[in-house]
């Protein structure tokens, strides 16, 4: 889905016309952007987050010559998935996932259960 199925879908869905979608969509974008490059985050639960992430600096080499080059520092974006989204996407692997923390809980509390 790209950005133009994207607004068709949400004009759809909530019965607004395209240019009202695209407004919404634009003003999404920027808010999420204008936060990140400030440093911020932005956290949608269910969803995930947003964060500005600090490359540092290091040392490659040039696979065409083989020279060593320094490649400077960078700032980018990095987005983190939310559990709810992570969910939808794998249900196995989020049954997985819950079954190994209840394996964990039980052994928690059996140990517990041992020193008293």
């Amino acid at each position: 889905m790209n950005k133009s199925e994207l607004i068709e879908h949400l004009a759809a869905q909530h019965s607004l016309s395209k240019a009202e979608s695209g407004r919404i969509v634009e003003t999404l974008l920027d808010a999420i952007v204008t936060t990140v490059k400030k440093g911020g985050s932005v956290v949608i639960p269910g969803f995930g987050s947003f964060k500005q992430h600090a490359r540092a600096a290091r040392n490659g080499v040039n696979p065409a010559t083989g020279d060593k080059i320094k490649i400077a520092a960078a700032k980018l974006p990095k987005f983190t998935a939310g559990a709810t989204f992570k969910a939808a996407v794998d249900p196995k692997g989020a049954a997985r996932k819950a079954a190994k923390a209840a394996a964990v809980v039980l052994a928690k509390n059996a140990a517990k259960v041992k020193k008293a």
